[in-house]
């Protein structure tokens, strides 16, 4: 039985309106400054976090924080059919030195993306997000993308598919190229499965280089109007 106090605490905080709420408001209603923050609080259930991507919305918030929920404006995205790969990592790829796999090796693949960069031991990739991503996976909507060289796990990257839209949430490289080769080999798999977009959250140089651009916000919403919805891919290597 659900009690009151579970009901409340359930509950997402609306920034634009300054009130609590049950469900998201229009993206419109995010905030220009910090940009696309919507809403804070709430949980990181199945249900919650499918309905937050089928509207654009996705959580981002660091250990010791409120949930918070954005959708930023402009949103970069790639199309899988305008995948750039330059001459020199198309010599990469020539040489197959590396293996790419499909939901092999989730949690490794999640835990890669949190281990620390750089010195910097802060991540947005609390125990909380795994926990909630790998219920995803285990639902048939979170996939991860793995680049072995040999036995070892040098890159990857993981997301959520929601009918033709991928919404991509994080990547890492322990070896040069090796995010790119799984970004490059998940591409071309969508598209040869018709997928609009790939959803890369905010620009990058990184992600320009391999053909993502920005669009406006109110046009990443009717694409998701038009393609996302709760149809499950299998997503795998072709």
């Amino acid at each position: 039985m659900v009690t009151n106090n579970e009901d409340e605490a359930k509950k997402i905080f609306l920034f634009k309106k300054n009130i609590f709420a049950t469900s998201f408001p229009d993206v419109d209603e995010a905030l220009i400054q910090p940009d696309g923050l919507i809403a804070s609080g709430g949980d990181l259930s199945i249900t919650r976090l499918l309905d937050a991507y089928s509207h654009g919305i996705f959580p981002w918030f660091n250990k010791g924080q409120p949930i918070m929920w954005w959708s930023p404006d402009p949103r970069c995205i790639l199309e899988p059919s305008e995948l750039k790969v330059s001459r020199s990592l198309a010599k990469v790829l020539k040489k197959d030195q590396f293996n790419v796999t499909f939901n092999t090796a989730f949690i490794d693949v999640v835990n890669g993306c949190a281990a620390a960069r750089n010195g910097n031991s802060d991540t947005w990739i609390t125990h909380e997000i795994k926990l909630a991503y790998l219920d995803l996976f285990k639902r048939g909507y979170a996939h991860s993308v793995e680049c072995w060289h040999g036995d070892d796990l040098v890159g990857g990257l993981y997301g959520i598919a929601m009918g033709k839209v991928f919404f991509g949430e994080s990547m890492f490289s322990r070896v040069s190229n090796s995010s790119k080769i799984a970004l490059v080999i998940l591409a071309r798999n969508l598209q040869s499965m018709n997928f609009k977009m790939i959803d890369c959250q905010v620009y990058s140089r990184h992600l320009q280089m391999l053909g993502a651009k920005t669009i406006q916000r109110s046009l990443f919403s009717k694409v998701l109007e038009y393609y996302c919805s709760y149809e499950k891919s299998k997503i795998r290597v072709t």
